[in-house]
């Protein structure tokens, strides 16, 4: 393989990770002239790159116990990596919005399966009403809020008010790490919620994100107005989607651990089950016309759901025991343990992704953010982050949990950790990609500046109020 060949080849691979998108095109037009100045850029890319896991993968103990989160420095690395200091990742969020946004749509689906993996607890616990409140009737309560604020205080029509709400009003899956469950099995109400919420808003934003769209549409060209069957399809978006994920979740690790206990079967990796799940979790809901991220999620609760079951009062680290590593195979084939090990190893290989998924999104961020900085200090990007971190997103998860037996302290930090990131990251993508280009290039830097704040903010102030409510809630 001659090396100019080499070179084409390895800058694929980077652009398909996600580590490079229009830095891409802009390598292979000096590659073109050849010279020792292409040379420099890849080898500095290895660097970059190499250098950042490395130190991330050393300093992830660290930073649990400083108040900065990981998502702050991959923020900042992207800054850094982008034009004006060292130039190596240069994005254009019209031009690459399709590949963005898959890519963020990937980190999504990881992130979400993984989530669901993580609540093990049964469906018809009590428990779940406040995840269920937070994620639905706080969102809702959250996007009519901003919606009114972003056309009377913002001076934005209908159409844009509605879409930026839409983008803002769902809590971060990916970024979110720090306030979440850790282990399956922990049912702090204020974790469990935080992590609940961030399973189901995002996939029930996507009906509002439409109908802001079409808004956008309409007020350009009126005669395409809304029609009544749409309340119809967004309840059965939300509805068929949590049934097809859970039904193909439930009845996959079923196979698999039938084939393995019955006939020594399917003994392969389990990563492959888990991307194979989402795949076709995330396949099946598309061609129901259901919402995807929905569907991913309900996957992952199901596995979970199905060992819970057949672990009993036991946790899954429990019913699997010691694991020979000289014959793994022994723990994947033993009736007793087969759910248990599947669903152990599955969410250790999705934890995995989940982190690299989180590097290569803020990365994309942070280099987007280095491209239109100037934009963010503006008075109407600095009501809005006041109006809905402080205001607007309180406000509303006070309202939906009226009536509920949350303690003061965990309403607070509830109210407080409304986390806004990648999800938001793709609504904007989508936007950009399907409403009118003048109604979503304005909210470009209102949302870019909500993700950077929220960052910065709530990584901040995680780790010192968490490590506070826990001392608080082990004293009670």
């Amino acid at each position: 393989m001659s090396r100019r060949a080499f070179r084409t080849r390895a800058w694929l691979v980077l652009d398909f990770t996600g580590t490079s998108c229009a830095s891409w095109r802009a390598v292979r037009s000096i590659e073109n002239t050849g010279g020792p100045k292409t040379f420099m850029v890849e080898t500095m890319w290895f660097l970059v790159v190499g250098g950042v896991l490395i130190f991330m993968g050393l300093a992830s103990s660290t930073f649990k116990r400083l108040p900065i989160s990981t998502a702050m420095c991959y923020l900042a690395i992207g800054f850094a990596m982008g034009p004006g200091i060292a130039n190596l990742l240069t994005l254009d969020l019209v031009a690459d919005a399709t590949v963005l946004r898959r890519i963020t749509e990937v980190a999504m689906l990881v992130s979400l399966f993984a989530i669901g993996l993580r609540l093990r607890v049964p469906p018809t616990d009590r428990i779940w009403f406040l995840p269920i409140r937070l994620g639905l009737v706080a969102m809702v309560l959250t996007v009519a809020a901003l919606t009114l604020f972003a056309a009377y205080a913002l001076g934005l029509s209908w159409g844009p008010a509605l879409l930026l709400a839409a983008m803002l009003a769902p809590t971060d899956p990916v970024l979110a790490h720090d306030v979440q469950v850790e282990t399956p099995g922990d049912i702090d109400l204020l974790r469990f919620s935080l992590t609940g919420e961030g399973g189901l808003n995002d996939g029930i934003a996507l009906p509002f994100a439409l109908l802001g769209i079409a808004v956008c549409r309409f007020e350009v060209k009126p005669s395409e107005a809304l029609h009544w069957s749409f309340a119809l399809q967004a309840t059965w978006g939300i509805a068929g989607a949590l049934v097809s994920g859970w039904l193909l979740g439930a009845l996959s690790v079923r196979l698999v651990a039938y084939l393995r206990t019955r006939h020594g079967q399917a003994l392969g990796p389990e990563g492959f089950y888990a991307l194979g799940l989402i795949a076709l979790s995330y396949g099946i809901a598309e061609l129901l016309h259901t919402y995807a991220f929905l569907a991913v999620f309900a996957a992952g609760l199901a596995m979970r759901r199905v060992e819970q079951k057949t672990s009993g009062g036991k946790s899954a680290r429990e019913k699997v025991g010691k694991v020979d590593a000289d014959d793994v195979g022994a723990a994947a084939a033993d009736p007793e343990r087969a759910h248990a090990f599947m669903a152990e190893r599955v969410h250790g290989f999705t934890i995995e992704l989940e982190r690299i998924a989180e590097v290569t999104i803020m990365l994309m961020i942070g280099a987007v953010l280095a491209t239109m900085w100037r934009q963010l200090f503006t008075w109407q990007a600095a009501a809005l982050v006041a109006a809905l971190f402080l205001v607007l997103r309180p406000a509303a998860v006070e309202a939906s949990l009226i009536g509920s037996h949350a303690a003061g302290t965990q309403r607070r930090l509830m109210s407080w950790f409304g986390i806004r990131g990648v999800g938001s990251f793709y609504y904007l993508l989508y936007a950009i990609e399907q409403a009118p280009h003048d109604a979503a290039a304005p909210l470009v830097p209102l949302v870019i500046a909500t993700i950077a704040a929220s960052v910065i903010v709530h990584g901040i102030t995680a780790t010192p109020l968490m490590k506070r409510y826990q001392r608080t809630h082990s004293d009670e």
